[in-house]
C-alpha cells in the first residue's frame, strides 16, 4: 500500500470535497483523485460516494477510514520512536474554548511544552461544537470544550470530565438593582454576551425559554474585557468567570447579581480521538494541569 494514497483518501474524508483535500496536501485536484483511485484498486472496494455533496464515504470507505487512521498515527509513532529515541515530536494540535483559554494557555500549556520540549504545539480557540467536530475531523488532535451540564460529548469520542465550572452575572455597579433578582427580573434586561455557539449562552437561553420568558441579547462580542467594559457603562447585565471578574481592570465598576432560582454552569472537558498514539502522555499532561487550575479557580 502506497501510504501517499491513504493520506490523500483521509484527507478528503475528513474535508469533504478534493478540493478542500488538494489545499490541505498542497497537490492537485487531479493528483488527489489519481491517489484515491489508486487505493480504491488496491482495495478492490469503492471508497466515496461521488454523488453526495460533501463528499461522504461508502460502507467500505468507513471502515477504510477508521482503519487507515490508525495506520497513519502508528507511522508517526515509529517514526518518532525510531527517530528520537522515544522523544515525542511532531505536532500537537490543540483546540481551546474561549472560556477556558485563560487557565488553558498558561500553567497546563507550560506544562507540556516542559515535558515536551521537542513537540510544537498549535493552539486553535473556537467554539465547542465547532471544536468537536474538528477532532471528530482529525484536524484537531484533543480540545479543551465547555458543554451545558447534562450535555456529553459524542460516543465515538475519548472524553475526560473536568467537572462543572461556575459563572456569575454582573451589572453596572451604578445600576438600581438589587443583588438577588428572579429570572424574570433578568429577562427584562439586555444581555452583553459572547456569540452564538457559547456554552454559557446555551445554558442561558435553554433556561429562559424553559421559562417562556424572553431572551434578549443587546450585545455581542467575544472578548471578556470589552464586555465587561460594556457591562459597566451599563449596557445590559453579563455573565463572566470568577476569575475573569478578579482580574478584570472594570471589576470596581461591576456588582453581582444572583439569581436564587437559577444557578448557571458548564461542564468542561477534554476530548480527543482513539487511538492517542505518540499524543497519549501530552493530552495527559495538559489535562492533568488544566484540571488543577479549574480545580484551584472553583475553591480558590
Amino acid at each position: 500500500m502506497n501510504t501517499h494514497d491513504l493520506v490523500a483518501f483521509v484527507a478528503v474524508v475528513e474535508t469533504g470535497s478534493i478540493v478542500a483535500a488538494s489545499a490541505r496536501l498542497n497537490l492537485t485536484q487531479p493528483g488527489v483523485t489519481r491517489r484515491i483511485q489508486n487505493l480504491e484498486e488496491m482495495l478492490g472496494a469503492q471508497l466515496l460516494d461521488r454523488l453526495s455533496k460533501p463528499l461522504k464515504p461508502t460502507a467500505a470507505g468507513h471502515e477504510a477510514y477508521e482503519q487507515g487512521r490508525r495506520v497513519l498515527r502508528m507511522l508517526d509513532d515509529l517514526k518518532s520512536g525510531v527517530a528520537n529515541d522515544g522523544v515525542v515530536r511532531g505536532e500537537f494540535r490543540l483546540g481551546l474554548t474561549p472560556f477556558l483559554s485563560e487557565a488553558g494557555l498558561s500553567g497546563p500549556l507550560d506544562a507540556v511544552r516542559a515535558q515536551f520540549p521537542a513537540l510544537g504545539v498549535r493552539v486553535v480557540s473556537g467554539w465547542s461544537p465547532h471544536a468537536i467536530e474538528c477532532v471528530s475531523r482529525n484536524e484537531l488532535d484533543a480540545a479543551a470544550i465547555c458543554l451545558p451540564d447534562g450535555v456529553v460529548p459524542p460516543a465515538d469520542l475519548v472524553a475526560d470530565d473536568l467537572g462543572a465550572q461556575p459563572v456569575i452575572f454582573v451589572v453596572a455597579r451604578g445600576m438600581k438593582m438589587p443583588r438577588s433578582v428572579d429570572l424574570e427580573c433578568l429577562s427584562q434586561m439586555g444581555w452583553v454576551i459572547n456569540q452564538d455557539g457559547c456554552g454559557f449562552r446555551q445554558v442561558l437561553k435553554r433556561r429562559f425559554d424553559a421559562a417562556h420568558l424572553p431572551f434578549n441579547v443587546a450585545v455581542e462580542a467575544l472578548d471578556s474585557e470589552l464586555r465587561l467594559s460594556l457591562v459597566a457603562r451599563g449596557l445590559g447585565v453579563g455573565l463572566v468567570t470568577p476569575l475573569a471578574l478578579k482580574r478584570s481592570a472594570f471589576r470596581d465598576k461591576l456588582k453581582q447579581v444572583k439569581t436564587p432560582d437559577f444557578n448557571p454552569a458548564v461542564r468542561a472537558w477534554i476530548v480527543h480521538r482513539p487511538p492517542a498514539g505518540r499524543l497519549t502522555r501530552p493530552i495527559e499532561v495538559f489535562r492533568d494541569a488544566l484540571d488543577r487550575e479549574l480545580q484551584a479557580l472553583i475553591h480558590g
